[in-house]
């Protein structure tokens, strides 16, 4: 619990210290619900967009070799092994009737539209645990529904924050919800906003029915000692919030990446098991599994965000505004990865370990 707590006051607290060390209001980070503005910052440049996409490929290129090189080590089995069940099929319906409200642009559908993001998105995470289920026959719906339920109630907390930070970075900021009250905001946002843990953590449970050959026994990375590394990562995760609001156009890509080194830092530091732990082993499927999910329900977020009738958001990146593959800059999907896993590790943290594991085998029932 003790973890937990100093968790939340560094993450929200050093922004706002940072903010404080140059004088900024600090009015302007704490009106809640915050609700964002459009700002202007530099549209492209050549040399930030090639370090990050070298940094991104430097990142997944080890992963996807061993995908390539690897083989199964058993022999292929059924893709499916259980008949799919009548709650997917119905979901599946479900997702296709809420896709064509989302994009339909008749005035008559008009206030539907303003809230079938989340029917949109509770029918695709019913489809992906009915697909586990098909392959597994486990599911977070089958098996563990308090917990599914928890977590689409805790979503919302943990994508509030993420709009927090965003207020001292402004990389998004919403259309449509003009006519809206404060109050009407901040309902239909967390409603919204509690489909995002369900989401990315039922596409990895998914991914993790697929044998996912070789990274189970990727290369074992297990520091000398744990508890300075975890020290010296904190520092550096604290320093990137600290930075947030110093140095907005340059530390942007932290807000997904310095909360997940802060958390498993406090974690390593006090001898606890963290999202990274089964590297020490060579399994880097927790990583992979997670980051995967990630980008893949980044993929769905954006596409069902490009022509919808909800509000909807906007994107103002420094240097990399270009190339867009929906809303989305191209290298902006770059930070559904560490996302992914912050998904993951924040679960765990908050109790849910078993619930969502990726580093133990399906038992072999579907590869």
């Amino acid at each position: 619990m003790l973890i937990r707590l100093v968790a939340v006051l560094l993450l929200l607290g050093l922004p706002l210290l940072g903010a404080a060390l140059v004088g900024l209001p600090l009015s302007r980070f704490l009106e809640f619900p915050p609700i964002t503005q459009p700002i202007i910052y530099p549209d492209f440049s050549w040399v930030i967009f090639f370090i990050i996409t070298s940094l991104a490929v430097l990142g997944v290129s080890p992963f996807v070799w061993k995908l390539i090189k690897a083989r199964p080590s058993h022999p292929q089995k059924s893709l499916f092994l259980y008949s799919f069940p009548w709650w997917g099929k119905l979901s599946i319906l479900w997702t296709i009737f809420f896709w064509w409200i989302a994009w339909n642009p008749e005035p008559a559908f008009l206030e539907i539209r303003r809230v079938s993001f989340t029917p949109l998105w509770l029918g695709y995470i019913v489809t992906v645990n009915a697909l586990t289920w098909r392959r597994t026959g486990s599911s977070l719906v089958t098996d563990h529904p308090k917990s599914l339920a928890w977590l689409f109630l805790l979503s919302s907390a943990f994508w509030w924050f993420f709009e927090y930070l965003n207020r001292f970075v402004q990389n998004w900021y919403y259309q449509g919800i003009e006519s809206y009250t404060p109050f009407e905001y901040f309902i239909t946002e967390s409603v919204q906003f509690s489909t995002v843990l369900p989401a990315v953590l039922s596409t990895s449970l998914l991914l993790k029915s697929f044998s996912w050959w070789g990274l189970h026994s990727t290369c074992p990375i297990c520091p000398a000692r744990p508890q300075l590394l975890g020290v010296l990562t904190l520092a550096m995760g604290s320093l990137g919030l600290l930075g947030l609001a110093v140095f907005p156009k340059i530390l942007y890509p932290l807000v997904w990446i310095a909360p997940l080194v802060l958390v498993t830092s406090l974690q390593a530091i006090t001898r606890q098991r963290h999202v990274f732990s089964s590297v020490a082993q060579g399994d880097w499927r927790p990583i992979w599994l997670s980051a995967l999910g990630g980008i893949i329900c980044g993929f769905f977020w954006e596409m069902w965000n490009w022509h919808s009738g909800y509000p909807h958001w906007v994107y103002s990146i420094p240097w990399v505004q270009r190339f867009h593959l929906f809303e989305m800059p191209l290298l902006g999907y770059a930070g559904y990865l560490p996302f992914g896993i912050e998904c993951l590790a924040i679960a765990q943290l908050l109790g849910f370990y078993e619930q969502v594991r990726l580093d133990q085998s399906t038992q072999d029932v579907a590869k």
